[in-house]
């Protein structure tokens, strides 16, 4: 479905530093909540005392209540009688993403942001969330449990789905952002304005789709380490939440693949003006691509089998394979031909993916057949023989996209590698 793009009002965003001095609020911070009656009130009287000390411009905090059963709306319009810094917003339907967009598209403050109620997050990560948005510096801003310097408190299966999860979005989306579901982020809102009409999922997916909607239409994304205490309460259904993930971030490679989202018009209308510097360069030598493919292919192994495991909790085990199977090759494809094989620029990207799952199909070939040879009474005995098909099939794909798909001589041109 071809999405038309929002008219163009406003000249290109993200550059222009914004006064903090205005009438207004200068930062709109949106928590959103369905049923959570009891831990509302704390969560917005620690926010507002915290914005309230070490804020230097006007805030607001708008509660989007998603259709909650319970008295969470009457306990937030309760603090919005107190608090004259605090609004409500109540939508008949549910989903965080839903919620996000309909007070991010109508907020008159410069600068839009959400936090999850039960704050996970440290407050003092609020203010440099925020300030490269305020500077012009980025246009978005998110807090990350991955970066380099967060320090972290949970489980090791969620610190496990979450890491798999990333590694899916980079091998299958390119994604260049370590953390896309941390609930912390922010966004100026002119550039809101022009991303929201093209976000669909109404759900979890919501922060994953806008960040890599961002990064295709040339944004920058500015990431904060934060210091994050799981929540052991939280009602998030994991296998759900999963299973929705998977199919956006299906739908969003159908989309990039036959062209329905206009990121061409979106660049040109959002994007930062180029540096200006072109670096050629010849192919990485033989053990730099080694160095890299390994590097993929173990996050591309990985990503596989969450994926694998996920599929498998509704379908057989050859259908479960086949689509974990489908969707890492394309990814892995993507990353293998820009940082393995240094080839940049839109130039044979089809042949390379058509090239790319005839490999695939070979690889299908040799773990299908592994899976065939075993009884299919145990996941963990499928899961245990796929590890060694899969480390076969992953050496046939370098010697494949090495010597066939990727070879220098097919490329066409006198250098590989240059930037466009």
């Amino acid at each position: 479905m071809t999405v038309a793009m929002p008219v163009q009002s406003a000249p290109r965003a993200g550059t222009t530093p914004i006064d903090t001095r205005a009438g207004r609020p200068v930062l709109d911070v949106v928590i959103p909540v369905y049923n959570e009656e009891t831990d509302l009130e704390p969560c917005i009287r620690r926010l507002h005392a915290h914005m309230s000390a070490t804020l230097p411009y006007r805030f607001r905090i708008t509660v989007a209540d998603n259709a909650s059963t319970d008295t969470t709306l009457e306990v937030a319009e309760r603090l919005a009688r107190e608090f004259d810094e605090v609004e409500v917003h109540h939508l008949d339907e549910k989903g965080r993403g839903r919620a996000l967009k309909a007070v991010w598209s109508t907020s008159d403050a410069p600068v839009v942001a959400y936090m999850d109620v039960d704050l996970s997050t440290d407050l003092a990560a609020l203010a440099p969330l925020v300030a490269p948005l305020l500077s012009g510096h980025s246009d978005l801003a998110i807090g990350s449990r991955l970066a380099k310097g967060a320090r972290v408190v949970r489980g090791p299966k969620r610190e496990l789905i979450s890491r798999c999860y990333n590694l899916i979005l980079r091998g299958t989306l390119a994604a260049r952002f370590s953390d896309a579901q941390c609930g912390f982020k922010a966004i100026r809102a002119d550039v809101a304005r022009q991303l929201l009409p093209l976000v669909e999922d109404t759900g979890w997916f919501f922060d994953t789709e806008l960040l890599v909607l961002a990064q295709r239409a040339g944004l920058r994304t500015h990431e904060v380490p934060v210091d994050w205490i799981d929540d052991p309460d939280s009602s998030v259904n994991i296998v759900a939440t999963a299973t929705a993930d998977l199919k956006g971030v299906a739908r969003m490679i159908r989309a990039f693949a036959t062209g329905s989202l206009p990121i061409s018009e979106l660049r040109a209308q959002l994007g930062r003006e180029p540096i200006g510097v072109s670096t050629p360069g010849v192919p990485p030598k033989l053990a730099t691509q080694l160095v890299r493919f390994a590097a993929v292919g173990a996050g591309s192994t990985l990503a596989y089998l969450l994926l694998f495991l996920v599929l498998r909790l509704g379908m057989g085990a050859q259908a479960a394979n086949f689509l974990a199977l489908a969707i890492t090759a394309v990814g892995n494809t993507a990353v293998n031909r820009r940082v393995t094989f240094g080839i940049r620029g839109c130039s044979r990207v089809a042949r390379h993916q058509f090239e790319g799952l005839i490999v695939f199909g070979l690889g299908l070939v040799l773990t299908s057949g592994s899976l065939a040879l075993i009884p299919a009474t145990s996941v963990a005995l499928e899961v245990t023989v796929l590890v060694p098909a899969n480390l076969a099939t992953t050496i046939l794909r370098f010697v494949l996209l090495r010597g066939w798909v990727f070879h220098p001589r097919r490329q066409g041109d006198p250098v590989q590698g240059q930037s466009s």
